[in-house]
Order: structure tokens, then sequence, then C-alpha cells
């Protein structure tokens, strides 16, 4: 009997930094043999943050992202895909594509994120404890065309990271209106610790579906969380035709679990719902086959 293939896809490290997050790789060569790692374990998509090595900040570096993307290549088949960042101070410079532009130029991208909608990153504990510490994530609409006008140029998939259920709506409408944008895919971020979006639960997964079907049926989807573990969602996530997104990035902070830890988990749990994790063939071959 034919088994259905899951998408896995693996966050490495996120901006989080060691501080918060403290098994998250930073270095290139961490990064490598993390998602190699991963890759040997299911996983088949790598997504990933560059750090500056010396201070342990993320700093979006296109040459680290080109070195390690090479690298994981060079060793194993894998959708690799970096962040885009944001200055704080001019969230919609032109300069903030600068890095994605030049690894299109170097033929290193398949995906690149452009994230479909703004939204306040705020604690729950934080509020409760009246403590000012959120920020908000912008992607003004100028910003999200300027990705898809990437995307169509360079022919890259969009990944959309939703967090609120309007980027399903604003994704889907600008993604219909630019015609020629390779297909974009949707990642629901449910989570239990942010004050954004739905929670990580039977409703919040259902939500999203019923919305993407509303607003763009037949889409590609993925089950990931935003410092919130969501490995109770593979097996209804599996049998709504959904796939997963595992990792360091997503997970809750101060994880005692590897990212390959992870990963392995969650390939237990595709293989309990009777479905196989895919290939990094298998993904390709299935989006080229939506598009045409």
């Amino acid at each position: 009997m034919h088994k259905r293939r899951v998408w896995l896809e693996v966050a490495l490290n996120g901006g989080w930094t060691k501080r918060r997050q403290p098994l998250l790789p930073v270095t290139r060569e961490e990064l490598i043999e993390e998602a190699v790692a991963c890759v040997q374990a299911g996983a088949s998509i790598v997504h990933l943050h560059a750090y500056d090595e010396v201070t342990g900040r993320q700093n979006d570096d296109a040459a680290t992202y080109a070195h390690v993307i090479r690298g994981i290549r060079e060793r194993c088949d894998a959708i690799v895909y970096p962040t885009v960042g944001q200055n704080p101070e001019a969230p919609d410079s032109p300069q903030r594509y600068a890095p994605i532009e030049a690894l299109c130029e170097q033929g290193l991208l398949e995906w690149s994120v452009v994230d479909p909608g703004s939204v306040n990153f705020s604690l729950a504990e934080d509020i409760r404890s009246g403590r000012a510490s959120g920020y908000v994530y912008t992607n003004s609409e100028a910003h999200v065309r300027r990705g898809l006008e990437l995307a169509r140029r360079y022919a890259y998939h969009p990944s959309y990271a939703i967090y609120e259920p309007g980027f399903i709506r604003l994704g889907a409408a600008l993604w219909r209106q630019m015609v020629g944008v390779p297909l974009p895919i949707y990642r629901f971020m449910l989570t239990d610790v942010f004050a954004f979006g739905l929670p990580a639960d039977l409703y919040g997964l259902r939500t999203y579906i019923d919305l993407m079907e509303r607003e763009h049926p037949g889409a590609t989807w993925m089950t990931a969380g935003r410092c919130t573990d969501i490995l109770h969602l593979v097996r209804p996530t599996v049998e709504a035709g959904g796939h997963i997104r595992v990792g360091l990035e997503d997970a809750p902070l101060g994880t005692v679990r590897r990212n390959v830890d992870w990963v392995r988990e969650a390939v237990e749990l595709i293989q309990r719902a009777g479905a196989e994790p895919a290939t990094a063939a298998q993904i390709r071959a299935g989006l080229k086959a939506q598009q045409i």
C-alpha cells in the first residue's frame, strides 16, 4: 500500500541566541553538522539564521548563508533556506532583501521567507507580570510585494509564516494578484506562550485549515510552533493532509532536546500516523506538479 509522504522541516536556530536557547547551533560548522544529521534522520527542509560567531548574535550575512548552504548540499540533498532580517529603525528598507538577492544570484535558493503581515510579539507571561517586552514584527504590504517580486524573478517558493489568520488572506490575495510567483508554502505558527494567533491545539489547527480551504484551497500547509511543542498535533496534521516543522527555533525555550531529537520524534509520529517523511526530490516534484 502506498504511504503518504509528509514534508518534514527543521528550523535549526532562529534569533534566540544561546542565552535563551542554549542548544542552538551558531557557527557555520555547527549549522552544517546539525543540518546533515537532521536530514539523515528524516528531514528534507532546513531553515536557518546566520550568526556572527564572535558576538553570538544574528547578522544575516550572505557569505555565511552561502557557506552553510553549500556545505549542506555537498553532503546531502535538502531544501535549505535562510530568514529575512529586519532593522527595527528601517523595517521596509530594500537592504532587508540584499542577502536574499545575493544568494539568488549564486543560484542557492529554492525557497525564501516572505511573511505576509505584521504582528506584536508579546509573551503572555510578560503581559501578566506587567512587563512591556513585546515588539512589532513588521511586514508592510510594500515589503510583502517586494518579496513576491523577487520570488517571481528568481523562481523561488515563498515560505509564509502565518502568525495571524489575516496573514493567510493577505498572502493568498497577493499571490493571486501577482501572476507568475511560484506557489507559496503556508506555515501555521501555533503558540501557547505568545499573545498572538491561535493556540497549539485542535481548535487552532482546524481554524487555520478551514480558512485555508476558503482562501487558497489545495495549497500546501505545515504545522509549526512558536516556542511551543506541536508534536501532539502531528497525527491530526498528517490525517488532514498537512506537513510538519520542528526544531530549536520553534521549540520551547530551554529545551533539552537537540534538533535531531525533535526530528527523530517527528519522524516516529509521522510513521505512527501511517505516513513516511518525504525526500527533497519528492517535495520538488510535488510542487512542480501543483504549479503545472
